[in-house]
Order: structure tokens, then C-alpha cells, then sequence
């Protein structure tokens, strides 16, 4: 089953069950998704869900950040729970040990031996770690073992 249906069939669930957070949370990633379809003008696969799925996240991540600094702790308990709902659609994330193996990996078919060729090792890794890591945290991963080359 695609992931657009997995959502979809989570969408009735929650209408069923009367989940509201849930049911609006994935209404919204729906929603995204759907656009994105709009604006391709193609059906979107798993692997460009997936990416969606991740910008949702992330933008809560940052609303939560914002309501820290607000003060407001009843938008940060919402945008968790949020997250939380997303996350269920998401591939499970890469352990600090995985992840340096799989750079590891990526550095020598690369043939990469200077922090200078970053772009070629992040060119390999990504499509390996897709979902299940995030950029920023691969990229410092990348630079500190080029670095020790």
C-alpha cells in the first residue's frame, strides 16, 4: 500500500474514532500533499511524501522553538503532538552508529579524501539516508570525518 493511501486510510480512522488532533494533523499533511501534486501535475511517490512528511516536521520543530520563546506552552504541547501523529508515517531514524557507518561507507565510494569534496560524499550518502536522517546532522557527520583524513 502507497503511503498516500496509508494516510488517507489513517484520515478515515481518525474521522471514525474522533481523534482530533489526529485527524486534522494528517488532513494538513494530505493537504501538502496534494498541492505538491498540483503544482508537478504528477502523482507523488513514496520517497517525495516522505520528504513532505519531513518539512512538516520540521516546521513544528521551529513552531515549537517559537513558542518556547513565547512562553506558550499550550501551541508547543499541540506541535508535539503533531509531530508525533507525522512521525508514525515516517521511516524510524538512523542510530549516531548507523549513520557514521553509512558516511563511512559513502566516503570511500566516493574516494573522497578532503573535506573539499563534501558535495561528492553528500551526492552518494543522501539517497541511501533519505528519511531516516536529517541533512544538517549528515552534513556535520561528513565534514568531521573528512576533516580527519
Amino acid at each position: 500500500m502507497s503511503l498516500k493511501n496509508e494516510l488517507e486510510n489513517a484520515i478515515k480512522g481518525a474521522m471514525k474514532s474522533g481523534d482530533e488532533v489526529r485527524k486534522v494533523t494528517l488532513r494538513m499533511a494530505m493537504s501538502a500533499v496534494k498541492l505538491a501534486e498540483v503544482e508537478t501535475r504528477t502523482e507523488l511517490d513514496d520517497s517525495a511524501i516522505i520528504a513532505l512528511l519531513q518539512k512538516e516536521v520540521k516546521s513544528r520543530r521551529e513552531a515549537i522553538a517559537d513558542a518556547e520563546r513565547a512562553g506558550r506552552q499550550d501551541l508547543k504541547d499541540a506541535s508535539e503532538a503533531e509531530i508525533a501523529v507525522l512521525e508514525e508515517f515516517l521511516p524510524k531514524g538512523l542510530s549516531t552508529e548507523e549513520l557514521t557507518a553509512l558516511v563511512i561507507e559513502a566516503i570511500a565510494e566516493a574516494g573522497a579524501n578532503s573535506p573539499a569534496e563534501m558535495g561528492n560524499v553528500m551526492k552518494v550518502i543522501m539517497p541511501k539516508i533519505q528519511g531516516r536522517a536529517e541533512g544538517g546532522q549528515v552534513s556535520k557527520l561528513v565534514s568531521q570525518l573528512l576533516q580527519k583524513k
